[in-house]
């Protein structure tokens, strides 16, 4: 690559970072705070688990009403935002075209954070809905429906303008992900919410959404930017194009019919439930092949896992992925789902993939963005470190001890002779070692927020030695920018 070309190539990086500061910034910075008050909202609920009587007297912190705010805060505060920001920033970079509408988008930002804002005090003084993942009272969805409109049409504005050339597949799970979510929400807010349908046909709904929030909204931003990011910092291409085209298809045909293998044994047509068994246990082939396509893209080169925490993060993400997802395919498996339904297994399960995949590849990113964005590097080495290793010990502390804690409840709900009150009582060291986990990733978080608050605060330039967000120099290394 001629040094003229190089120049060039550099130039259009910094003129798109420069574009998208604004609307990705205050997307990126809002999640954080959103990941902070989610993160004591979780301490809270997780508490209250084994000792009822803690914050007893204030009915606003009530475990039903922490926990729906806990629950919402990280996923369209924390998740969304973040998820918001990232595939923006991601399609800009790949479209190779500037964000031409950062002030509506900007303005969006502010909207969705209003929305949260209502959507969280709503829940906590009262207004909850009660259907899990939509407990935003009705006043607030507006604001969010608002807010991703601008979004989703700032997302195409970029795909029309883009630069002649490859579509990579991290565009590809973008794009449908912001295609995905507003459809899904609106769908499910509609016939649950301002319309509500008859009694019978509102759980398979609230368990489609639920799930495709998830599978459809989530994972593609995740699985864009692990494809983006894993080739991008250890200078090798994707593995293969056409397993990453199999692994997009596949997870848009079956994951959609997800869901309903949570109301197995439920008074519901049989064959709606079995039609979601099969689909659960046929995403082990997208599963697979982007575990496959990860796992010989990064062969060679782990050593790059000592030197950036952006891989760090991301890879262990990834791992937490393909976990997840064969758990959550044995999960609908009929002989399982008897013993795991109704137990803290699930609620393991759910987090790993919330947090030990989404929320891991998310941090990745940000510590990938935020210094091209800003143009300065992260402060401390130290807090990186001590973000990232609270969060995986105590992601891995949460699923192992639900996880066993879960299984054992399960088996013992099976038991006729088991007195209900015995098996709740032996789940209390599990719900504990759940709250030493909420305090480890708390730790965790709150190191990430120091961090890049002092980000903010200060001006000092990456240097070529180092790279943005590099604990060291890695050998051979990749182009940084």
């Amino acid at each position: 690559m001629n040094p003229e070309h190089i120049a060039r190539s550099r130039s259009e990086r910094l003129a798109i970072d420069r574009a998208a500061r604004w609307p990705v910034g205050v997307f990126i910075g809002s999640s954080i705070f959103w990941l902070l008050a989610g993160s004591l909202l979780a301490l809270v609920a997780s508490i209250k688990l084994h000792d009822p009587e803690f914050i007893a007297d204030n009915p606003w912190f009530t475990f039903g009403r922490a926990r729906s705010a806990h629950l919402n805060a990280m996923a369209y505060g924390w998740l969304s935002s973040a998820g918001i920001g990232i595939g923006l920033w991601l399609l800009s970079r790949l479209c190779r075209v500037p964000i031409e509408d950062h002030r509506s988008l900007t303005l969006s930002a502010v909207f969705w954070n209003f929305g949260n804002l209502v959507g969280v005090w709503g829940i906590m003084r009262g207004d909850s809905t009660s259907i899990e993942w939509l407990e935003y009272p009705a006043y607030a969805a507006p604001f969010l429906l608002a807010s991703f409109a601008f979004v989703t049409l700032a997302a195409f504005n970029l795909v029309r303008r883009r630069a002649p050339g490859h579509i990579y597949i991290s565009q590809w799970y973008v794009m449908a992900g912001f295609i995905w979510l507003p459809m899904l929400y609106f769908t499910a807010h509609g016939l649950l919410v301002l319309a509500p349908v008859q009694a019978p046909a509102q759980p398979p709904i609230n368990w489609w959404y639920a799930h495709n929030a998830l599978g459809l909204w989530f994972t593609p931003i995740g699985l864009a930017a692990a494809y983006y990011l894993i080739p991008k910092i250890i200078g090798k291409p994707i593995h293969s194009y056409y397993l990453s085209a199999i692994g997009f298809w596949s997870l848009a045909f079956f994951y959609a019919w997800n869901g309903m293998h949570h109301l197995i044994g439920g008074p519901f047509p049989a064959f709606m439930v079995t039609a979601s068994v099969v689909a659960s246990v046929m995403m082990f082939i997208p599963v697979i092949t982007v575990a496959i396509n990860h796992h010989m893209t990064m062969k060679g080169h782990f050593r790059y896992l000592i030197h950036s925490p952006t891989l760090r993060f991301v890879v262990f993400g990834a791992m937490s992925y393909t976990l997840v997802s064969i758990q959550g395919s044995t999960m609908a498996i009929r002989v399982v789902n008897e013993i795991t339904h109704f137990t803290h297994y699930t609620v393991g399960h759910a987090h790993l993939g919330v947090y030990g995949f989404a929320s891991m590849v998310f941090f990745g990113a940000i510590y990938y963005i935020m210094p091209r964005l800003l143009a300065t590097e992260w402060p401390s080495r130290w807090l990186i470190r001590l973000h990232f290793w609270p969060c995986a010990i105590g992601i891995a502390i949460y699923f192992i001890g639900l996880s066993v804690g879960g299984w054992l409840q399960g088996l013992a709900l099976n038991r006729t002779d088991a007195p209900f009150m015995e098996i709740m009582e032996a789940t209390i060291p599990y719900l504990k070692s759940r709250s030493i986990a909420g305090i480890l990733m708390t730790i965790g978080h709150l190191a990430f927020g120091v961090s890049f608050i002092w980000m903010i605060l200060r001006r000092r330039a990456a240097t070529s030695e180092t790279g943005p967000t590099l604990f060291s120099l890695p050998p051979q290394s990749a182009d940084s920018t």
